[in-house]
């Protein structure tokens, strides 16, 4: 068990200061898992990264901890890593993930429902080291199938012979995103990330004439929830509704498996919202981004 360290705090109530923090084991799965089920909604990114990757691996760029409740029960999970993500019971928790997440030198992004996230950050802000920018997001999400007035045949799912032509896309998206190009830092292992991704069936394209048209990443995969990122529409090609188009058959494609697709869009970016809310989704919570300024950051995408 860690106990959380007691520097920096200013605002901290005493009672949360001495929360023990549990790293998980790889045969604690079940239990992590059956906590976090409770709040899919709000705990699709971790549980999708357990699915995927299980509790103890590299690939999840961080480390799955547990804080317990008086009667041994989880209260809270977090990853504590490149992406700080965290589904919380108590204020307790809340606390002490934010003072792991604080002294990792690893965290780049925090990711969260918007209330939670602020309770979070009122626990994480007491240090000044580190400066950070926030923007706000709307997760959107859909249910049930929706009629395609028309298909796009041309949408089906990438292939590695495709590669050359998603990297600089998605890169781009995301040092639109965060302010790091992730070809500058790491440009192998972003390569390797989204070869990966394609390999599991998880990156969607239209492809005409060599060029990528569209293109959708799967980024979550489970019985509840999947979770859509990196959409994308080549600039040519927007204003004729495609891009909602593309959504609506891949939506209804992914509702055969699952109970719900969601996906974050940027609170100012106004098209996409109205591209989204035409493939027939429904605007159900506010999240919130805190990207923390690093000397040397790799982007999580």
């Amino acid at each position: 068990m860690l106990e959380i360290r007691n520097d920096n705090r200013m605002n901290a109530p005493a009672s949360l200061v001495a929360q023990p923090v549990e790293l998980l084991r790889d045969d604690q799965e079940a239990e992590v898992l059956d906590f976090l089920a409770a709040n899919p909604s709000l705990s699709f990114v971790m549980t999708g990264w357990i699915k995927d990757n299980g509790l103890v691996n590299k690939l999840n760029r961080g480390s799955f901890y547990a804080t317990r409740n008086g009667l041994g029960h989880i209260d809270g999970v977090a990853l504590i890593g490149h992406v700080t993500c965290f589904d919380t019971n108590s204020d307790a928790a809340c606390a002490a993930f934010a003072d792991l997440a604080r002294n990792n030198s690893e965290t780049f992004l925090l990711l969260g429902e918007e209330q939670r996230l602020s309770r979070f950050m009122s626990f994480y802000a007491p240090d000044s080291t580190r400066s950070h920018s926030t923007s706000r997001q709307l997760l959107f999400e859909q249910r049930s199938r929706v009629n395609c007035e028309s298909t796009v045949p041309d949408l089906r799912r990438a292939t590695l012979e495709e590669l050359d032509l998603i990297v600089p896309v998605h890169a781009q998206m995301a040092f639109e995103q965060s302010g790091v190009n992730p070809l500058d830092v790491d440009a192998a292992g972003f390569r390797d990330r989204c070869a990966r991704r394609i390999q599991q069936g998880r990156i969607w394209v239209c492809v005409e004439n060599g060029q990528l048209v569209f293109k959708a990443d799967v980024v979550i995969d489970v019985p509840d929830v999947n979770y859509l990122e990196g959409v994308y529409l080549r600039p040519e090609s927007r204003g004729r509704g495609l891009a909602s188009a593309c959504v609506r058959q891949l939506t209804n494609v992914l509702l055969a498996h699952t109970k719900s697709v969601c996906l974050l869009t940027e609170e100012n970016e106004s098209a996409a919202q109205a591209c989204y809310l035409r493939a027939g989704f429904k605007l159900r919570e506010y999240y919130q981004t805190v990207f923390l300024q690093q000397e040397t950051s790799e982007s999580d995408n």
